[in-house]
């Protein structure tokens, strides 16, 4: 499942590059996987430069893929207003 995962992920990549420029060399990684009964869910990225991650859901039932592309804009860490006294 994860191999297929990988391969969905990796030919959107491919399919997305400009023709006019020559095809980098990247990976293709999971980030976190789970799984639920007979469904799959990924979250995927790639060795690019790009900001971009994958998510991945596989529904056991209707042997279907559901495929979401995001883009990171950033990432902050907001401190916590609780504090532990003293």
């Amino acid at each position: 499942m994860e191999n297929k995962a990988l391969e969905i992920v990796r030919a959107y990549i491919k399919e997305h590059f400009d023709r006019s420029d020559a095809t980098p060399e990247f990976d293709v990684y999971t980030v976190w996987k789970c799984t639920a009964l007979q469904n799959w869910k990924f979250l995927i990225s790639s060795s690019l430069y790009d900001g971009m991650y994958y998510e991945l859901t596989y529904n056991g039932d209707k042997h279907e893929w559901y495929f979401d592309a995001y883009k990171k804009f950033e990432n902050r860490c907001i401190p916590s207003v609780e504090r532990k006294e003293e």
